[in-house]
């Protein structure tokens, strides 16, 4: 069996450069749900998913990003606004002691994990396009168990027990990104928000070297293997390109055009559109030109796919990602038909071939307490 193409390969063969918008959370405008209703029902999140991709047809497109899925799989308490992400509400890692209840734990049996993974089944056999999972990175569910600050704090002060927590993190997040793979996910991003707050040695210790054993896995499922890290991480490319990643999804704080001069041609950059100062706060116009802005600067590169620098807000107005998708495929600004109107208003015209299948899960969601 031939091995498919690696991420640089596939950006290199498209004409133009490949648009994927980070966008889970503003499809809740289109069929009027909650962000809590997705992040529980895989009917409902699949349905968020499919109009998103019906209406803007992006490249490639992820599962909602929610960096509770694994913390909360594991038992530690997380908190469910209806309308906002959910949050650790605090850890429960102090000792070395602490850690040992959590390898009794399948975190596959955990119901929301299941959400994620029968969404990814369902992009998987109804969406042409290219599918991608999250899964969060060791260092950051470390800092879920332990607490950020005393994570932080550890990788001075009590190595040991951080590398015991990040031991126990690379299981977890294995078997759950293995899940992933297996439904169907064509990439898999690792995010890994904390490790932007380590230098390159603490990185490398305690971050890189256990997110080089996830991405192994994760090709070696024939799966392409992305990292996310938030924040300004130039400081961090030498590192994070060791990990083995294809693709790196950076911030909108890192200057593209010249850490792609760095970055190894087989190496992708995905993004970096500002998710709120442009998408959220601009006209449709302003998103335009800065996309297209960024698009011709990056030109010299065909190892980049165009992305946002992170997840885009539920309150990203539709009108902007249609900006966004005509700019970053050479379109005029208003020339995109979209399946049907973009107004925040609108409600969907369901597929009849999926009708069923989400109308039934739909329900269950939005029924009664």
């Amino acid at each position: 069996m031939s091995r498919p193409l690696s991420l640089a390969q596939i950006a290199r063969e498209h004409e133009g450069p490949l648009v994927v918008p980070l966008m889970g959370f503003p499809g809740i405008k289109i069929n009027h749900s909650s962000l809590k209703q997705n992040e529980f029902n895989w009917g409902v999140q699949f349905w968020t998913l499919f109009e998103l991709s019906r209406r803007f047809q992006p490249d490639g497109l992820f599962i909602f990003m929610d960096l509770s899925v694994e913390a909360n799989a594991l038992g530690l308490p997380v908190r469910f606004p209806l309308d906002e992400s959910p949050s650790v509400e605090y850890p429960m890692v102090r000792t070395s002691h602490d850690l040992q209840q959590f390898y009794m734990i399948d975190v596959l049996t955990d119901g929301r994990a299941r959400v994620y993974i029968e969404t990814m089944r369902l992009m998987a056999r109804h969406l042409n396009t290219m599918r991608g999972g999250y899964v969060i990175g060791p260092y950051t569910l470390a800092g879920l168990m332990m607490g950020a600050t005393n994570a932080a704090m550890a990788t001075l002060d009590d190595p040991d027990l951080l590398h015991e927590a990040l031991n126990l993190a690379t299981l977890v997040i294995n078997r759950y990104a293995k899940a992933l793979a297996a439904a169907g996910a064509d990439t898999i991003a690792i995010l890994e928000p904390s490790g932007v707050m380590l230098s390159p040695r603490q990185y490398r210790e305690f971050s890189g070297n256990y997110t080089k054993q996830i991405i192994e896995q994760i090709d070696h499922a024939d799966v392409l293997p992305v990292l996310h890290i938030c924040g300004n991480t130039t400081h961090l490319m030498k590192e994070m390109v060791a990990t083995g990643a294809q693709g790196l999804s950076l911030d909108s704080l890192v200057n593209f055009p010249e850490v792609a001069k760095s970055v190894p041609s087989d190496v992708v950059l995905i993004g970096n559109i500002n998710p709120t100062a442009v998408m959220v706060d601009e006209s449709p116009e302003g998103v335009y030109d800065t996309t297209r802005e960024l698009v011709e600067s990056m030109q010299p590169f065909p190892n980049f796919i165009l992305s946002t620098g992170c997840d885009l807000p539920p309150e990203t107005p539709l009108v902007n990602i249609q900006a966004f998708m005509e700019a970053g495929r050479g379109l005029p600004l208003g020339s995109m038909t979209p399946a049907d109107d973009t107004s925040d208003e609108a409600l969907p015209v369901m597929d009849p071939t999926l009708s069923a299948i989400i109308r039934a899960a739909a329900e269950r969601a939005f029924e009664p307490a």
